[in-house]
């Protein structure tokens, strides 16, 4: 079971309890699972009870008792506890990181990616970039999560937003809708941009800073070293590939056959994706996409010395483990520069 399988099956729960009068609240649009802390029971925590306590008339941990009734006999569920004023944890049946690598593999770059819901939203952007450059990606962030999208401008379109990626056909507002996408807006067109940075450098640029922060446009952006992060990002994903083409020369292919010890956080990144896109898609927030690539490629480059044999040692079961867990996070770099219209090369 997968953090978002997890999380649907919580909320079906919630919703079965308030069909069956057990609880009388609204249901929420989604619930939040996380990673237990260390010192935590189980593999993951929900506060959900917690938040719906209120709206209830009822104690937390009644709520969560509640739930609990409802969680217990949930396929791939072990075990459900209440800890704390009303939290909910899990226990998972066997190794939850051998079913995400593989759900991560299944899907590919559309990891995280939901299916249509029939919702449809019509961002308009102001009339300047790093407004359209942020629309676009907020386009595209809003499709993975199942949503129809049409862009419009408060204004004309610049035509040389497209070196950027950015539609340039965006339909005219004309005063009809609010504009809500307004990042403070950078003191470059497009043009200098591309011809000083190149697409992808400019857009990260101009779409890692939260929109109320300032976009970073330094020459920063072209150097290769793991202190700029559209680098590292990159250079993460290169390096995944590349210890895809080392395995294979040594005979080790991919397959997540035994748990891999030492790479907790990474699989919680992992784990975290499909919430991640959601809340950008929510939000409207590309940057919130870039700043989880940043911490999955920090956790890749920390684990990647340990996936393949190391002088004498012989190629085994856990290698493949390591190789399929490292060639998962690749796959979450990739999918994830894809939203933000940045590419993912193989090799650096």
């Amino acid at each position: 079971m997968t953090p978002a399988d997890l999380s649907l099956t919580v909320l079906h729960a919630v919703r079965r309890a308030v069909d069956e009068g057990a609880l009388r609240v609204e249901v929420p649009e989604r619930v939040k699972v996380e990673r237990a802390r260390a010192g935590g029971i189980g593999d993951y925590a929900s506060s959900v009870a917690l938040g719906l306590a209120r709206p209830s008339g009822l104690d937390a941990r009644a709520v969560a008792a509640i739930l609990r009734e409802r969680l217990r006999d949930s396929p791939g569920v072990r075990s459900v506890d209440i800890t704390g004023p009303g939290f909910l944890n899990f226990t998972l049946d066997g190794d939850s990181g051998q079913e995400l690598v593989r759900d991560v593999l299944r899907r590919g770059e559309e990891y995280g990616h939901r299916e249509p819901t029939g919702d449809v939203a019509q961002p308009v952007h102001r009339a300047d970039v790093r407004a359209a450059v942020t629309a676009d990606a907020v386009r595209r962030i809003l499709r993975s999560q199942g949503t129809l999208v049409r862009v419009a401008c408060e204004d004309a379109a610049d035509p040389d937003w497209a070196l950027l990626g950015a539609s340039p056909e965006a339909e005219h507002a004309r005063g009809r809708l609010a504009t809500d996408i307004a990042p403070l807006p950078v003191p470059f067109g497009a043009a200098e941009l591309h011809r000083r940075l190149g697409r992808d450098a400019a857009r990260w640029g101009l779409l890692s800073a939260a929109g109320h922060d300032h976009a970073r446009l330094g020459d920063e952006l072209l150097q290769q070293h793991e202190r700029n992060p559209l680098f590292l990002v990159r250079y993460a994903h290169a390096r995944s590939r590349a210890l895809l083409r080392n395995g294979a020369q040594l005979g080790i292919s991919p397959g997540y056959d035994e748990p891999v010890e030492d790479a907790t956080r990474l699989l919680a990144l992992l784990g975290d994706h499909p919430a991640v896109l959601l809340s950008a898609a929510r939000h409207r927030a590309p940057d919130r996409v870039a700043r989880h690539l940043e911490a999955v490629a920090d956790a890749l480059l920390a684990f990647q010395h340990a996936v393949l044999p190391l002088g004498d040692e012989k190629p085994s079961a856990a290698h493949r483990s390591r190789l399929a867990l490292a060639e998962a996070a690749g796959t979450v770099l990739a999918g994830g520069l894809s939203l933000l219209g940045i590419s993912a090369p193989d090799q650096i």
